[in-house]
């Protein structure tokens, strides 16, 4: 079943390793296929990885992206042994992140970091 994506204007998207950007009008389109897809909101970049969750998320998002978790896995273990370290009242999610990863589900294990990701936010800005 396709995907249908919606686009404000000069909303970005990351379909793979490609970005498309959104002319300046709103426009709707289908995916068909297994692409990996994130909008630009759910990204990440190396200078906004500045916490031991968004770390994780960078790792886990290349791994989706660039649909090559092997490549990444030793990345992806010391991300996730620092963030057990600093995050330890968050083990439970910590642990489905984890049994996402290991079962192939990387935007699943994605939609979990960022729930934790919030949560550094919030306890950064208090």
């Amino acid at each position: 079943m396709p995907l249908r994506v919606e686009l404000k204007p000069f909303e970005r998207i990351v379909i793979g390793e490609t970005v498309l950007i959104n002319s300046g009008t709103r426009t709707s389109f289908l995916v068909d296929g297994e692409a990996p897809i994130l909008r630009e909101r759910d990204t990440v970049t190396a200078e906004t990885a500045n916490t031991p969750a968004r770390r994780l998320y960078l790792c886990v998002q290349t791994m989706y992206l660039k649909s090559d978790i092997a490549k990444y896995l030793p990345a992806y273990q010391g991300f996730l042994r620092d963030l057990r370290n600093s995050s330890p009242g968050d083990r439970l999610a910590i642990d489905a992140i984890s049994a996402h990863v290991s079962s192939g589900a990387l935007y699943k294990a994605l939609k979990e970091i960022r729930k934790l990701m919030k949560r550094e936010d919030a306890l950064l800005a208090a």
